[in-house]
């Protein structure tokens, strides 16, 4: 077995992927979700596959002549080399896989060589990595908004009500940051005096239901931001870039976290010992505190938008760890 990419025989000298691309563009376009893959889910298939191409190309071999030894090969360097982590390692190698189905689909291949090869075990548990505010924390920081935080990035009360709803969304109905910088005008749904959101992820899109003092909060958001003369149609983003740079455009997934980060940071949330909180924190605190709060897990996987039920159960875990250890009802009194 090869067990470094330096240790492979050259297959080719020159690789010509100009037809395997060609198939791949079609796939992405006609066949991945149906035909619906949104624009951030084919740059991220491309990034991934771009970095696989090129390995071949630095290592001489045809990607059309790939065995599965050489995607196992491929995954110990990206574990190995390059120190990517178990999940980043499943993202880039489900992008190659569907390379090759696209190769397959097209007749270029008669098979895929990535099938069945797994990213490496993830040995954390996964509960571990779950980092979210406690309620106490959660009333801290989205009160902190209205406060002025000082210097040159004072906010307006445009970018008070933008950011209280922005946080405010994350945090109690647990919205991803991806969600968040898609939404547009024609995402708010109107249900009688109730107000949501429609959100889209990944193949899913599900309508967030706000809670009144969000929905409130929304109102009076759209209400400034008219004021402030930013276009209201269908498909204008709904929350916008309020600097210098770029004002009106829509607010990036980088400055999503930004703003999480500032405020996180200006309540001394962001770093604490043994725990450090980002915008995806905010996403496991909406499903912690809702479980602690009487919701059930069938709800909470609906409001978060979990396909799979066993990952809206590691909030119920991580709550259940702490406040049901068995070592409480031993008894023994230590002081």
């Amino acid at each position: 077995m090869v067990t470094t990419t330096e240790q492979q025989t050259p297959a080719v000298v020159e690789i010509d992927c100009d037809e395997l691309i060609s198939v791949f563009t079609n796939f992405l376009q006609f066949d991945v979700a149906n035909g619906g893959a949104s624009g951030d889910t084919i740059v991220t298939y491309w990034t991934q596959v771009k970095q696989y191409l090129d390995w071949c190309r630095h290592n001489q071999l045809d990607p059309r002549a790939a065995t599965r030894e050489t995607i196992k090969i491929y995954r110990w360097w990206l574990a190995e080399q390059r120190g990517y982590k178990p999940n980043t390692i499943a993202v880039k190698l489900t992008a190659v896989s569907r390379l090759y189905d696209a190769a397959v689909e097209y007749g270029l291949m008669g098979g895929n060589p990535a099938w069945g090869v797994k990213p490496p075990t993830e040995s954390i548990d996964p509960a571990a990595k779950i980092t979210y505010l406690e309620q106490d924390e959660a009333t801290v920081l989205l009160k902190s908004v209205a406060q002025p935080l000082g210097g040159i990035d004072t906010p307006t009360p445009l970018k008070n009500l933008r950011d209280k709803l922005l946080l405010g969304v994350m945090t109690l109905e647990g919205t991803r940051t991806v969600e968040m910088h898609r939404l547009n005008i024609g995402d708010v749904v109107r249900q009688g005096e109730r107000v949501g959101v429609k959100v889209s992820s990944k193949r899913h899109m599900r309508v967030v239901p706000l809670t009144p003092q969000l929905a409130q909060l929304m109102e009076a958001y759209l209400t400034a931001r008219r004021a402030a003369g930013f276009d209201a149609m269908v498909d204008s983003p709904l929350l916008v870039n309020l600097s210098n740079f770029g004002r009106g455009e829509r607010l990036s997934r980088r400055g999503i976290r930004q703003v999480v980060d500032k405020y996180l940071q200006a309540t001394n949330l962001k770093y604490m010992e043994g725990r450090t909180l980002s915008a995806h924190s905010l996403r496991h605190t909406a499903g912690t505190l809702a479980l602690r709060n009487g919701a059930t897990l069938r709800q909470v996987q609906d409001l978060l938008g979990h396909a799979d039920p066993r990952t809206t159960a590691i909030y119920a875990h991580v709550g259940d760890r702490w406040e049901n250890n068995p070592a409480l009802k031993v008894g023994i009194d230590l002081l």
